[in-house]
This record gives structure tokens, C-alpha cells and sequence, in this order.
């Protein structure tokens, strides 16, 4: 079906859109796929919070040309479905990756983290970033002494200042 020029600045709008907001992008080949398997896969991105979309390349082109991953046009050819990594940089990867271990048909072809363009062989660094959460957790985990210290003494605190409170209400 033949898109007008309007529906397809709506969707370049759209996805330019998305790319500004995106950590990460990961570009995938899925050729030869059912559409069970496509619903299936959208299904799990909604979940993961990861921007599933399948675009014309010069759309995408055109699309991406002005964000930080401009870097990917090059290696927009074939029927490609797009995933943009909204709250987790390794979120498409990791939805492309593990999808893929039960569907050979889905190909990555591409990644990018807005620091260039990155091949296939690279789908398993970028999975494997952590998410905001486990980033988190790890950062305090090496600082467990000192936070644990922090705590105990933010739990004095309060005993400390009814103390206070108490010995001004005495010399009144």
C-alpha cells in the first residue's frame, strides 16, 4: 500500500521522535518471519519497554539522519524492524537476543548506542548492559561499608535530636 507524503512525514516525525529519547537501537533482519512471530515479539518489547517498529528504510533514513544514530544508515538495507531502548540501553539487544535463541529468522544486522555503528558480533556486549536498577545495585554494592555506616548513623540521628529537644524543654 502506497503511503502519502503526509503519512510518511508523520512517520518520520514519529520515529525521529522516538530516537531522541533512545538510549540504544538495534536493527534486525526479519525475513521470512509469521506474523504470530512479529505479534509475539511486540508483545515482549511493549513489555520490556523497548520501541518495536517496522519502517522503510528511507524513512528511517531520513528519521535518524539528525540523531546520535545517523551512524546506522549504512547498514539500513532488507526488510528491517527497528528496536529503540527507551529504559534500559541493552533493552533491544536483549529482546532481539533472546527472541532470536527461538526464531533464527530474526537477524541482527546492526547496533548502536550512539557512539557509532556496531556489528552483529557485538549483540552480546550490548545485551549484556545493565539496566538502571542493576546499575544501581552495583554501584552500592561497592559501597557497602560506607552506606551501611551512613544508615547507622542517619538511625542515631533521631535519638540524638529527641535528646536535644528534651534537655532545652528542661531549662524552661
Amino acid at each position: 500500500m502506497a503511503l502519502g507524503l503526509a503519512a510518511k512525514k508523520e512517520i518520520v516525525a514519529e520515529v525521529s521522535e522516538v530516537a531522541s529519547r533512545a538510549l540504544s537501537v538495534a536493527v534486525a533482519e526479519y525475513r521470512g518471519m509469521e506474523v504470530a512471530e512479529l505479534t509475539d515479539l511486540r508483545i515482549k518489547a511493549r513489555e520490556q519497554g523497548v520501541y518495536l517498529k517496522v519502517v522503510r528504510n528511507t524513512l528511517a533514513k531520513r528519521a535518524l539522519a539528525d540523531s546520535k544514530f545517523a551512524d546506522l544508515e549504512s547498514a539500513l538495507t532488507g526488510p528491517l524492524i527497528y528496536g529503540f531502548s527507551i529504559d534500559a540501553p541493552g533493552g533491544a539487544a536483549r529482546l532481539f537476543k533472546d527472541f532470536g535463541k527461538t526464531n533464527d529468522k530474526l537477524n541482527v544486522t546492526a547496533l548502536s548506542i550512539g557512539s557509532g555503528l556496531l556489528g552483529p558480533e557485538k549483540l552480546d556486549a550490548v545485551a549484556s548492559l545493565p539496566t538502571r536498577d542493576e546499575a544501581l545495585a552495583r554501584l552500592l554494592a561497592t559501597f557497602k561499608a560506607p552506606v551501611g555506616k551512613f544508615v547507622q548513623t542517619i538511625n542515631e540521628v533521631p535519638g540524638k535530636f529527641v535528646r536535644v529537644l528534651a534537655a532545652i524543654k528542661d531549662e524552661k
